[in-house]
């Protein structure tokens, strides 16, 4: 998200996060700024920032998703009244929260979200939640997120978000186009192959779309080459890692977890299927992975190839948070007018 805004002409002074290995990404790629540790200790400095013009930050999202168990107990369900706490600290013009589609969505949630508006306008900020799809703006990723703005009442009024939204849209190249533009896996450009085996599912659950359902062991689907690419999640690594067929992307043959499906689909058995899964069909690279996610092709990870992946999942795309910062920054411009 701090690429984005950075991107969006935001200067960032103070950014937190938990996980010591993201830490050290940050101050390796975007310098000193980073404090690591536990927002809830860390607050009380934030006064020295009071009057920033900006608040932006994504509260962690497991307790809301619906790829998690969806507790309102979780703690990090709470961090979302932390994000409050820091704006009633900073009182910043304005402020950017990022979550899951459900905290905007669900039904389950709407008392959660009627709670956190309120708090929020009780501190003087008008509010509007939005739902954006990535892919709408030049992600190669099928992930929907809802961005809350505010604004402090003194200093204008939230008016016209969808249309400058709207004027970030471009569309998105495809998993094919993303993996061709790196090169094979193991080649000099795109070298943190994931070793983990694709396996077939004893008992596949069957779709109607190949990219749906169950075909392999563990919770990494495959991707469809000419398509975007489903959310990258942040429990990626090993078998839970996506997975592509080099030969459809690089060779241009017919897709196998496609002619598999079919064949599934007519009623054959997966113990029967000559040849099993073939050598072609691996999964999700590192580069692949940040490149989906939009990171600039410069960008170095810390940690181990696990923490990686799960860094890289657990981010805003970069192309969408440029694009939503510099909405904020306009709004904001707007109305210092």
């Amino acid at each position: 998200m701090d690429i984005g805004f950075r991107n969006a002409g935001v200067d960032v002074v103070w950014a937190n996060d938990f996980n010591a290995d993201a830490c050290s990404t940050y101050a390796q790629n975007l310098g000193g700024a980073i404090h690591c540790g536990d927002i809830m200790a860390l607050i009380p400095e934030l006064a020295d920032y009071r009057g920033a013009e900006l608040v932006f930050g994504g509260p962690p999202c497991q307790g809301f998703s619906v790829a998690g168990k969806m507790d309102p107990t979780d703690s990090r369900s709470q961090l979302i009244w932390r994000f409050a706490d820091v704006v009633e600290v900073v009182r910043p013009c304005g402020f950017v929260m990022e979550n899951v589609k459900a905290l905007a969505a669900l039904s389950r949630w709407g008392r959660v979200r009627m709670s956190l508006v309120a708090r929020l306008r009780s501190l003087g900020y008008d509010c509007r939640i939005v739902v954006l799809n990535a892919s709408d703006f030049g992600v190669p990723q099928n992930r929907e997120r809802m961005f809350m703005f505010g604004i402090r009442s003194d200093v204008g009024r939230l008016h016209g978000i969808e249309q400058l939204l709207c004027g970030f849209h471009e569309s998105a190249p495809t998993v094919g186009d993303v993996v061709r533009s790196l090169g094979r896996a193991g080649s000099a450009h795109n070298p943190g192959v994931c070793r983990a085996r694709v396996t077939l599912a004893d008992n596949p659950v069957l779709r109607r779309s190949p990219y749906a359902g169950m075909l392999f062991n563990g919770q990494g689907r495959p991707l469809r080459s000419a398509g975007i690419s489903s959310t990258l999640p942040a429990t990626m690594g090993g078998n839970r890692t996506p997975i592509v067929d080099d030969r459809e992307i690089f060779d241009g043959d017919e897709s196998w977890v496609e002619a598999y499906h079919r064949y599934l689909m007519d009623g054959g058995s997966p113990k029967e299927y000559p040849g099993g899964v073939p050598p072609w069909l691996r999964r999700l690279t590192v580069q692949e992975a940040r490149q989906l996610q939009t990171f600039p092709d410069t960008y170095v990870f810390s940690g181990t190839q696990s923490s990686v992946y799960r860094q890289i999942g657990n981010a805003v795309p970069c192309r969408l948070a440029e694009a939503v910062g510099s909405v904020a920054v306009a709004l904001l411009a707007a109305n210092s007018k």
